[in-house]
């Protein structure tokens, strides 16, 4: 059987339509990985990836890999600290509490939408993430919304929606 190479370019349109679909490495069933770090001399710190898109009921688990500071993974919600809502109306918010070196928390978020979170300690410090669970959600809290009084360290670092959808994880800059 011969393929004639106005098919064999047809069918290597349909494949290129597709690779931007195939792209998307957060979207796996394993757990997600986020490490929490810093140099050691404490100047900086970040969470890596900053930006993940996850499947509605998939894990995300926070490892402090920072051996000089203690990190949390907090959502922004009235409940933690008075802290203005950056997630799901309906979402239950969470806390990690403090995480020595090499500890970890886990988590699994089941509402699609958009959630931020930041590090109590050093909020201030920009460390700050943005986990996109499906997908956006009308009537959801979006970026544009700017709620709360946050740090503008912590609003310039959160990647972009757009670019977590494109690129399903976006590594700390």
């Amino acid at each position: 059987m011969t393929i004639s190479r106005r098919r064999l370019l047809w069918a290597g349109g349909g494949l290129a339509a597709l690779l931007p679909a195939l792209k998307r490495p957060a979207l796996s069933a394993g757990i997600v990985e986020i490490t929490m770090g810093g140099r050691d001399n404490g100047a900086h710190v970040w969470f890596d990836p900053i930006g993940v898109l996850v499947e509605p009921g998939q894990t995300i688990r926070w490892t402090n890999r920072d051996p000089g500071n203690s990190h949390t993974a907090t959502a922004y919600h009235p409940r933690n600290d008075d802290r203005p809502q950056r997630m799901p109306q309906n979402a239950a918010p969470w806390n990690s509490d403090f995480l020595l070196p090499e500890e970890s928390y886990s988590l699994t978020l089941t509402q699609p939408g958009v959630y931020d979170y930041y590090c109590i300690p050093h909020e201030h410090a920009g460390m700050v993430g943005r986990i996109v669970v499906g997908a956006p959600v009308k009537g959801g809290w979006t970026e544009d919304d700017r709620a709360g009084d946050l740090p503008e360290v912590a609003l310039r670092a959160f990647p972009r929606v757009d670019e977590i959808m494109a690129r399903g994880i976006v590594r700390r800059s």
